[in-house]
């Protein structure tokens, strides 16, 4: 028996490779608690009694934010999820930030009951357990589609004495300290939060989302998250632009001054509006990609597990995949941002796509790509090696072992998405000197490795990195918004 279950049981636990029918005799009851756990009102008062003193290490004879956060990560719940401070705010009756023996009863409770309502509502047959199928059917009426595999995996975590069935003991053992309201939609949040798998990429989309529960709100999200984010880094993403195309020498001030003569402060937004709508099929394409190579390389093992190489090899071809299906759009904002106003207007976006299929051809749309391509695998590598890397120093030396939250995630992403992109730059000026160049206004290069050969013989090794300042500078805010933006998006859809 480990800490987890001596914890929660306080003494040994019985068998439960049977159910136990527990007959309704008016309205639920702590009674009907005890003959579904099979215990007497003594062993229960000891349970909770010995649970407490698991909280309350240090003896002091309450609970405080930073005791039931430990007793949590001693029992395997994520931290991240701020369910220590859920916690203590739903115990604490008298709100003075501690919690008595007296309020964590109220608590157990008020909870066990909570718990035995639903599991009695599930269990249609009352024969004193849930099936399979029992708790299938309560997802379906709760809107909540799943298939055979993930049904059970659910089934599978909940219980713990692999029979096939679950108990009210496991269904409590799983549920006691989740503190929000226990309907099915929650409860199975709640499942699919526990069993998340963090993969390192940068995409929106969660990994623990699947194409069951409500994708499109997940898309919805994050493609509102991503354009929050894009459009408050805009300035910095045009005038990033600006520098990467200029072949002789190229500042900052300058560059800001002549965006703002051209269309003062309109002009650091020029272009914005087809990076923000390029936003969502970009995260789609590459959500379902990724999924989908997952699913093959898994080859019917468990999709979650599939190493490092495997999630590197899938990450890279789903970006691969996503760029290349939306990259028409990335070469019209690099025109319109990289367009010369001098005595004349900014073209309309549909003019300019006309133009461009008229006078260049079709195949320009792509001008650029294989840069782009190139780019895409060294960065997924540097970037999850570097995330991965950050993500177990942070835990060793700044967590003390516990798991990094949300926050620090956020921080490890940001350093090592920063790191992969300043290592991939020169492709990405490359690409973009590829893309400005209109084809029937005389070449100034004649590929990719003519691009490469001028600058460095031109410029030398800096003129690959002009830009980068701004590039960089645009990082944090970008990460920030996207995750603030998407967290809150996520409670106003009501997916927590």
């Amino acid at each position: 028996m480990d800490a987890k279950e001596a914890a929660l049981t306080g003494n040994p636990r019985r068998p439960s490779n049977c159910c136990n029918p527990v007959k309704q005799l008016g309205p639920i009851s702590l009674e009907h608690v005890l003959l579904a756990l099979r215990e007497s009102k003594e062993e229960r008062d000891l349970r909770i009694r010995s649970l407490f003193n698991f909280f309350d290490a240090a003896n002091l004879g309450h609970l405080d934010y930073a005791q039931i956060e430990a007793g949590l990560l001693a029992l395997q719940i994520p931290a991240e999820y701020k369910y220590a401070k859920d916690l203590l705010k739903v115990c604490d009756a008298n709100r003075d930030g501690r919690v008595d023996y007296n309020e964590f009863r109220r608590y157990m409770d008020d909870k066990e009951l909570e718990l035995y309502r639903i599991f009695q509502a599930i269990d249609v047959e009352h024969n004193g357990c849930i099936l399979p199928e029992e708790l299938w059917d309560a997802l379906v009426k709760a809107g909540i589609e799943i298939d055979d595999e993930e049904l059970a995996r659910f089934v599978e975590h909940v219980d713990k004495d692999n029979n096939g069935i679950i108990t009210f003991e496991e269904w409590r053992d799983f549920l006691l300290f989740y503190p929000h309201e226990a309907t099915i939609e929650n409860i199975y949040h709640h499942w699919e939060r526990v069993c998340l798998v963090d993969i390192g990429e940068q995409a929106v989309i969660p990994e623990g989302i699947s194409k069951y529960v409500h994708p499109f709100r997940y898309f919805i999200a994050g493609g509102i998250a991503g354009a929050a984010s894009r459009t408050a880094t805009a300035p910095l993403d045009r005038l990033k632009v600006a520098l990467q195309v200029q072949t002789t020498q190229a500042w900052i001030i300058p560059a800001i001054k002549k965006i703002w003569k051209e269309d003062r402060l309109l002009g650091f937004f020029r272009g914005n509006g087809l990076n923000v709508v390029k936003v969502a099929p970009e995260s789609a394409i590459k959500f379902y990609t990724y999924e989908m190579l997952k699913s093959m390389i898994a080859n019917g093992e468990d999709k979650h597990d599939i190493g490092t190489a495997g999630r590197l090899f899938s990450g890279g071809i789903a970006g691969a995949v996503a760029q290349t299906a939306i990259y028409p759009l990335d070469l019209l904002k690099t025109r319109l941002q990289t367009f010369s106003c001098e005595g004349e207007k900014v073209p309309r976006l549909g003019k300019l796509t006309k133009d461009i299929w008229v006078h260049e051809g079709p195949r320009v749309f792509y001008k650029g790509l294989v840069p782009s391509l190139l780019g895409i695998i060294p960065y997924a590598g540097i970037d999850l090696a570097a995330y991965e890397t950050l993500k177990d120093v942070s835990k060793t030396y700044i967590l003390q072992d516990s798991d990094p939250g949300p926050l620090t995630q956020l921080a490890c992403g940001t350093i090592s998405g920063a790191l992969g992109a300043t290592c991939v730059y020169p492709l990405q000026v490359i690409r973009t000197r590829m893309q400005a160049q209109s084809s029937n206004k005389g070449a100034a290069y004649q590929g990719m490795s003519d691009v490469f050969r001028q600058t460095l013989k031109n410029e030398g090794y800096s003129g690959f990195y002009k830009g980068l300042l701004p590039n960089l500078l645009k990082v944090v805010p970008a990460a920030s918004i996207t995750y603030l933006v998407y967290e809150r998006m996520k409670k106003w859809l009501e997916l927590d």
